[in-house]
C-alpha cells in the first residue's frame, strides 16, 4: 500500500540524516486550513522519542497521529480511528510500538503502580501473558505481542472498522521503533 511505502522510505531518509521535513510550510498551512485528508493513521506510544512524524519524514497533514503510553486501543481511541477512516479518508492504520517500552515494562512487572495507569496496564496484559516470563527480552517480546493484540482489536472493531477492512478499503498493520537505530521494523 502506497501510505505504508511512504512511512517506510520517510523512516529510510530520517535514519540517513536525510529526512526532507515535507508539508512545513506556510503554503501547507494555507491549503490545509479548510480540511485535512491523510492517508494513514498511526497510533503509537505517548513516549517522548517516538513523533510518528518526525521518524516518518512527515509534515503537516501527512498523519493523523493518535499517541498514548503503550500504543494501546480504547473507546476514544476506535472513535477517533472510526472518524478518521470514515470522515478523512484515511485508508490505512498503522499500529506503532517502540523497544524499551516503559508501560509495556511496567505491565510486565506486574504490582500496582496507582492512578490510572492500571487502565494500561490492563490494556497491555494480554501481551505479556504471551511472553516467558523469564526472557531475557521480555519487555521487547511483549512490545511486538501488544502491538499485535491492538492490530487484531483495531481490524476487529465493528461495525466501521471491521466494515472497512472487510471491504477492502482499510489496511491495518503493526510496527515496532528500535530507539537505539532509529529503525522501524514492520511485523507480518
Amino acid at each position: 500500500m502506497e501510505a505504508f511505502q511512504n512511512l517506510k522510505d520517510g523512516n529510510k531518509r530520517y535514519r540517513s540524516g536525510n529526512a526532507n521535513h515535507p508539508h512545513q510550510s506556510m503554503a501547507r498551512i494555507k491549503d490545509l486550513s479548510s480540511g485535512q485528508n491523510p492517508p494513514v493513521a498511526v497510533l503509537s506510544c505517548a513516549d517522548s522519542r517516538v513523533p510518528p512524524e518526525i521518524i516518518f519524514d512527515q509534515g503537516l497533514g501527512d498523519l493523523f497521529a493518535l499517541r498514548v503510553a503503550g500504543n494501546v486501543v480504547n473507546d476514544m481511541i476506535l472513535g477517533s480511528l472510526e472518524y478518521g477512516v470514515e470522515h478523512l479518508g484515511v485508508g490505512a492504520i498503522l499500529v506503532l510500538g517502540h523497544t524499551k517500552c516503559g508501560a509495556v515494562s511496567a505491565a510486565c512487572s506486574g504490582g500496582d503502580p496507582g492512578g490510572h495507569i492500571p487502565s494500561l496496564i490492563e490494556a497491555i496484559a494480554p501481551a505479556v501473558s504471551k511472553v516467558d516470563a523469564n526472557a531475557s527480552d521480555r519487555v521487547d517480546r511483549a512490545v511486538v505481542e501488544n502491538v499485535r493484540n491492538m492490530v487484531v482489536v483495531i481490524k476487529t472493531c465493528d461495525p466501521i472498522l471491521r466494515g472497512f477492512v472487510d471491504r477492502g478499503e482499510l489496511q491495518v498493520a503493526g510496527a515496532v521503533y528500535n530507539l537505539d537505530t532509529g529503525n522501524v521494523e514492520w511485523l507480518d
